[in-house]
């Protein structure tokens, strides 16, 4: 397909992989990032490079008309990709670090996309493509905030799945698993920021849980590299029927084939280990 595209949370990871390959590939990309040496990087890149928080609107509306001004009017693709995980017992997680992570993980990614659409629609042609997680799709313990952001996620883009039928644009979904990034480690200060350790019932657990955010999830033999989440966004955006739900890597693939099959107690039993 080729064209326009913007893409958020480029500062690495999954991002930066995917601005990189998706330029090399002949797409006219938009870069977006919060701090100023990563939107230096990326312009180094031959990147045009924006800042966008999705936390602040204002930033959100600066960075869409800053990508149609480059890209002459005309959005082809959006990759919605930054987000962040709250680690921390729902029990423990303050309303505020709950309206923080709908804000970065949700609100903004809503206010962006909205900001497509109409564009879109006019062009009778786009490709909005959401990173999610397989935390999307079924949930794992100490991370109720970010569940809660990416079920919230699915069902807004199945929603509007619906709703665009018939005007030649389409949603889709990655859901990964395990993917080599900073994801994990970002979590840390959020972590420490919102959660009460010590007078938490759960302050022995979250002894590993923050060793394991610390070491960025430890070793994983399935974790694959974020070039294994391009080879699906490129399918996402370039394929004449592009698919509704991507999963990448084999938990994920695991769970979604474990979620249709085993009662929900046994499902439980397996999520919580």
């Amino acid at each position: 397909m080729g064209g326009s595209i913007l893409v958020t949370g480029c500062s690495s990871g999954i991002g930066l992989h995917c601005a990189r390959r998706l330029a090399q590939g002949g797409w006219r990309v938009t870069a977006t990032a919060r701090k100023e040496a990563d939107l230096a990087m990326l312009r180094g890149e031959g990147l045009h490079a924006v800042y966008l928080d999705y936390t602040e609107p204002a930033s959100i509306r600066e960075a869409f008309a800053s990508a149609m001004e480059h890209h002459d009017g005309r959005i082809d693709a959006l990759f919605n990709n930054g987000a962040y995980g709250q680690a921390g017992a729902v029990e423990d997680l303050p309303t505020e670090a709950l309206r923080a992570q709908f804000e970065a993980n949700f609100f903004g990614w809503h206010e962006l996309t909205n900001l497509a659409v109409p564009v879109m629609r006019r062009q009778g042609a786009g490709r909005i493509v959401h990173c999610s997680s397989i935390l999307g799709f079924v949930a794992y313990p100490w991370r109720g905030g970010y569940n809660a952001s990416k079920f919230a996620l699915t069902g807004l883009a199945w929603t509007m799945r619906l709703e665009l039928k018939g005007s030649g644009v389409h949603v889709s979904l990655i859901e990964p698993g395990p993917i080599e990034s900073k994801f994990t480690s970002n979590g840390v200060p959020h972590f420490l920021k919102w959660i009460d350790q010590e007078n938490s019932v759960h302050r022995k657990r979250y002894a590993k849980e923050l060793a394991r955010l610390e070491s960025n999830g430890g070793v994983n033999r399935f974790r694959l590299g974020p070039e294994a989440v391009y080879q699906v966004l490129d399918h996402a955006l370039n394929a004449k029927r592009p698919k509704a739900h991507y999963q990448v890597t084999t938990p994920t693939k695991m769970m979604a084939v474990a979620k249709r099959l085993l009662p929900i107690n046994a499902l439980d039993r397996l999520l919580g280990k």
